[in-house]
């Protein structure tokens, strides 16, 4: 099922207290600190494309990849403005192809809690290792079981700015570890009406020792589980938490 169709056009107006620059500052010290000197970077559902602009500005090849083409006309339209060079790709992330290998793969703002089997989650792993260059560094992050057990389980957020609003109702199945997110969205036209509109997003929870498995089996090392883009260790009350992978070799 598509998502981030109507909430495409709004999305960056609703998103806008997102930490981005707090994400690229980690990944950017982890390059550091792991002596990889990015020429090209990917970003895995890159949405509107805020962290390959950061890339684009300090002049590291960018390329974004995403399923929702109304994220990636946003994207595009946003990189013109700014007059940077991004590539931006309409693929699904659980079969993404690119033309060569790159120096870093990131995934940022829970994009992969949306691959909601453990088989799809492996693949892009596996895929991940195939593209990455010797060394080179996958970044990631995922909501935590305990975030949707406590702060979104049977939960409704509201929000409104000046041309739209949003209904969010969360499920959380606890046996399935599935979140169910059912938003209805109003947004205002240009002849000043609202249209009503509603889409439903899927998530799982994945514990953390199965994500570091299936790393492995991909051919990745988890080089550190933190919290939220911090240099802190992940704890039990971990809403997000942010991996650090390195390629070590191909999976057969």
């Amino acid at each position: 099922m598509e998502t981030y169709l109507e909430f495409a056009s709004v999305y960056d107006e609703f998103m806008e207290d997102v930490p981005y620059d707090k994400w690229y500052k980690f990944i950017k010290e982890s390059m550091v600190k792991y002596k990889v000197n990015p020429e090209i970077i990917c970003d895995l559902g890159c949405g509107t494309g805020k962290i390959c602009e950061y890339f684009a500005k300090d002049k590291i090849e960018s390329i974004g990849i995403d399923n929702s083409f109304e994220m990636l006309v946003i994207a595009k339209e946003e990189a013109l403005k700014q007059e940077l060079n991004i590539l931006y790709l309409n693929q699904d992330i659980t079969e993404f192809e690119l033309y060569g290998t790159v120096n870093v793969i990131c995934s940022t703002c829970d994009s992969l809690n949306y691959i909601t089997s453990e088989e799809e989650l492996l693949q892009i792993f596996k895929l991940v290792n195939n593209y990455l260059d010797p060394g080179g560094l996958f970044i990631f992050d995922l909501n935590t079981i305990f975030k949707y057990k406590t702060i979104l389980a049977d939960e409704t957020f509201v929000n409104q700015t000046d041309q739209a609003a949003y209904i969010w109702q969360n499920f959380y199945d606890e046996e399935e570890e599935i979140n169910e997110f059912a938003v209805t969205f109003f947004i205002q036209e240009e002849d000043g009406r609202y249209k009503k509109a509603e889409e439903f997003h899927y998530q799982k929870a994945y514990p953390i020792g199965r994500v570091k498995e299936m790393l492995k089996e991909a051919g990745l090392k988890c080089m550190g589980v933190f919290d939220d883009y911090t240099d802190k260790p992940y704890t039990k009350e971990t809403l997000r938490v942010t991996f650090i992978a390195q390629e070590i070799q191909k999976s057969k």
